[in-house]
């Protein structure tokens, strides 16, 4: 029975140090700055970046010289394409040369003179029109080019029927409609929840340290996974606060689709949580002020925010290089909540991702109970 009575004695105190750490946090507005309004400015600027309109826009400037009924038809139809946004104020060439080289203009689109007319021993009008195109942004002007020719082929099928023997037609895989940005959001959940587990407890251990607090702790029946446990459920509380305004604002913002189901999201979540959390208990529990943490969750953070897919697919990188980076701590964390988000996946089918997740755990947790200090 006192066993008993001990026990729970000691999960009472886990409790209190929880809710006392969750107060601290809603009383501490740059922790409330850092865990929730600093990820959502992340989100507005990755949001208006991928969100944005989907359709190809081409800057140019039309030059007609030659005013027959077919150029002045085609100059017309290019200004009310959604595909091309017209420059009218460029109305000669050494005008529109200029704001080329400046790169205020993709390409220009020259319409010679004898361009449309029926030229002798023809039956049908004809002529050649030219794209100008800086040499660095050739691809541009390439795709420019390869767009002004379907238009050109619309219009010589009015002129001439041709039959092709061999034709290619194209058909989406993204039966789900998934936008870039429903891809980008599982890497902004990851920024948010290395940033939770770290730069908090980086930012309030030294300082505690600094005005004896945790030396009175010290002093107290209060044992360190008492202490640690607490800080896991309050961060986990502010970390679930945060990431459900992610969602909100991204849903309602950027129309953000979520495919997987939100208990199971919810879940790895908190996981994830605990062990990008125990990197901050065992920075800010070593440091002895913010001289040393500070660096060190620097090292630490930065390399993972690049190279796990927070912010670019890790396929644009080297082979070798990816297969460092599957095991970097937020690497499992980013690709499990793509996973579930984007894929529908449940939690029994990104086992490899929580096992990798568990594994860190466990070390980071070890190493954590290791260094920590209370002063």
């Amino acid at each position: 029975m006192a066993k008993h009575q001990s026990i729970k004695q000691q999960w009472r105190t886990v409790m209190v140090f929880t809710k006392l750490s969750t107060r601290r946090f809603f009383r501490d507005r740059l922790a409330q700055f850092f865990s929730i309004l600093f990820p959502l400015i992340f989100l507005f600027v990755f949001g208006s970046l991928t969100s944005g309109n989907k359709n190809v826009s081409f800057h140019v400037a039309i030059l007609d010289q030659s005013k027959t009924s077919i150029a002045t038809e085609l100059d017309h139809q290019l200004k009310t394409s959604s595909a091309f946004k017209v420059d009218t104020s460029a109305t000669t060439l050494p005008a529109a040369k200029s704001q080329l080289i400046k790169g205020q203009l993709d390409g220009i689109i020259i319409l010679p003179k004898g361009f449309g007319e029926l030229q002798p021993g023809q039956h049908y009008p004809s002529g050649q029109a030219q794209v100008l195109y800086n040499e660095s942004t050739s691809g541009t002007g390439q795709a420019l080019t390869s767009v002004m020719q379907t238009i050109f082929n619309g219009i010589n099928a009015k002129f001439v029927s041709v039959k092709l023997p061999f034709a290619v037609t194209g058909k989406t895989l993204n039966e789900r409609s998934l936008t870039p940005f429903d891809y980008t959001f599982a890497g902004l959940l990851g920024f948010s929840i290395i940033g939770l587990g770290i730069f908090g407890p980086v930012n309030v251990f030294p300082e505690l340290k600094k005005q004896g607090i945790l030396r009175r702790l010290h002093t107290t029946p209060l044992k360190t996974w008492q202490y640690f446990l607490a800080t896991m459920f309050s961060q986990a509380t502010t970390g679930i606060i945060s990431i459900a305004i992610q969602f909100l604002v991204a849903i309602e913002v950027f129309h953000l689709k979520v495919i997987g189901n939100y208990l199971d999201i919810i879940i790895f979540t908190i996981f994830s949580i605990f062990m990008i959390l125990g990197l901050g208990l065992a920075i800010g529990g070593w440091a002895k002020n913010e001289r040393q943490a500070a660096p060190l969750s620097n090292i630490i953070v930065f390399p993972m925010l690049f190279l796990s897919g927070t912010f670019f697919p890790r396929y644009l990188m080297p082979g070798w290089l990816q297969t460092i980076t599957n095991y970097l701590p937020l690497t499992p964390v980013i690709d499990g909540l793509r996973l579930l988000t984007t894929e529908g996946k449940s939690l029994l089918q990104i086992g490899p991702q929580i096992g990798l997740v568990a594994a860190w755990f466990l070390i980071i947790y070890v190493i954590a109970f290791r260094v920590f200090k209370w002063e």
